[in-house]
């Protein structure tokens, strides 16, 4: 297990379990972007515990590493799929939003796999 991998591993959960607090807050601005993308406001709370359960996955996987990986992999579909989301209801300017955590999760992914 590299130093890298921790490394990457530990900011990527940490900004997972960041964004799952938003979510969990339900920040106004968040409710009206999930609106502008079609999605309904109840589904800020799954959404949060997926962030949260690939962000435990992630730090898990430290001692754990099939659970890393699983963690990894689903979180980097995840925001792949947030990405679609949002480019699917034209919100152009908001695919910025995701893609440091799509990039951290990947980072996470191609590390473990190097390691």
């Amino acid at each position: 297990m590299s130093t890298a991998y921790v490394i990457v591993t530990i900011v990527a959960a940490a900004a997972m379990l960041i964004a799952s607090g938003v979510d969990v807050f339900r920040a106004q601005w968040v409710r009206d972007n999930m609106r502008t993308y079609g999605i309904p406001d109840w589904t800020l709370m799954p959404l949060a515990v997926i962030k949260a359960a690939g962000a435990a996955g992630l730090l898990v996987g430290l001692a754990i590493p099939p659970l890393g990986l699983a963690a990894a992999i689903c979180l980097v579909l995840y925001f792949i799929g947030a990405i679609i989301t949002i480019a699917r209801a034209r919100g152009y300017g908001d695919l910025g939003y995701p893609m440091p955590y799509l990039a951290l999760a990947a980072a996470s992914l191609v590390l473990f796999v190097l390691a």
